[in-house]
């Protein structure tokens, strides 16, 4: 094929190419479309192919010098932007998560005492009236008849169920995190739903479980994961309390204001969450159910704990001024 030939079938995706860098140019990707973006990775890649035929085939032609630039720039544009992302999510995970828990410490507090206040009247009731358990929190019968029966349910996901049992956890997870987040927008009422069901729930498994003599194998299977699925909670619903507080009391701003200033913050925060739900699903899919001893799981649940609100506690601080 002649370079003139060459040059005429391709020049339609180059010049499409040099539009979308142009588009890209004051603002970088984030000025193009979803769809622009995936063309512009194509053309990208197009292009270097094409770089490569030129060289190999019209060494001396201006065409590989203009293919040469082409390339050059088009390869800054996709992977500074990239560098750039990789960067804003180093910054997130060290930095903006920690610091926005820091800063709204008081409604993961006030999320802790909607789940706990219920956990323990719900666990005295199902303690001192076992048979009367289901009626505090009903739809727990099948989980109750296995306490009640010393059968440890979780024991029957095999090893090769384990990987479907974890993914159906973490989004189970998920969606709990995602309703305690979300039910802040009607005033909180969800979010206090949400925490009060599952505090309810925890407290009547564990209230039957010390009456009927479970509680030992109990804590072994949920002490592992709890530690990491339980903070996340504590910290959606505090997201979540956040957005019910803003509308209720905006403060000097508006509601809007208020709404939106509150709902950037708890974004943060529920971004967060998400992959410490993943944890807490592969921990609870693979090392709950397991057959490992107690003083193992015990060992993940501290261990996991530590490392959590160490990171949660101390990860992105600024040094101290020095005097």
């Amino acid at each position: 094929m002649l370079a003139e030939d060459y040059i005429k079938q391709k020049t339609p995706n180059w010049e499409r190419l040099t539009a979308l860098l142009d588009k890209s140019k004051l603002s970088g990707l984030a000025s193009l479309s979803a769809e622009e973006i995936t063309e512009l990775g194509r053309l990208y890649r197009s292009a270097t192919s094409d770089l490569a035929v030129a060289r190999r085939d019209f060494a001396q032609h201006r065409v590989t010098i203009y293919l040469n630039g082409l390339v050059a720039r088009a390869h800054a544009a996709v992977y500074q932007t990239r560098s750039a992302r990789s960067n804003a999510i180093w910054k997130f995970i060290t930095t903006s998560f920690p610091q926005a828990f820091r800063d709204t410490w008081p409604y993961t507090l006030a999320s802790f005492l909607m789940f706990f206040i219920p956990a323990i009247v719900s666990f005295a009731l199902a303690y001192t009236n076992p048979i009367e358990a289901s009626s505090i929190m009903p739809g727990l019968d099948s989980a109750l008849n296995d306490i009640r029966n010393d059968r440890e349910w979780w024991l029957s996901i095999n090893s090769s169920g384990r990987a479907q049992s974890a993914s159906f956890i973490m989004t189970n997870n998920i969606r709990v995190a995602i309703l305690a987040f979300a039910g802040g927008i009607l005033l909180g009422t969800l979010t206090l739903y949400t925490l009060v069901q599952n505090g309810l729930m925890v407290g009547v498994l564990a209230g039957a479980a010390q009456s009927y003599g479970f509680a030992g194998k109990l804590w072994g299977f949920m002490a592992a994961h709890g530690v990491i699925e339980l903070s996340v909670i504590f910290i959606a619903g505090g997201a979540g309390l956040q957005l019910g507080w803003a509308i209720i009391r905006p403060g000097l701003l508006t509601r809007r204001a208020a709404l939106a200033a509150a709902a950037q913050r708890a974004m943060i925060l529920l971004l967060g969450c998400i992959p410490l739900l993943v944890i807490a699903g592969t921990i609870e899919g693979f090392v709950s159910p397991s057959s490992l001893p107690i003083g193992v799981k015990l060992a993940v649940a501290l261990g996991s704990g530590v490392i959590l609100y160490s990171y949660l506690i101390l990860s992105g601080r600024k040094p101290s001024a020095q005097q």
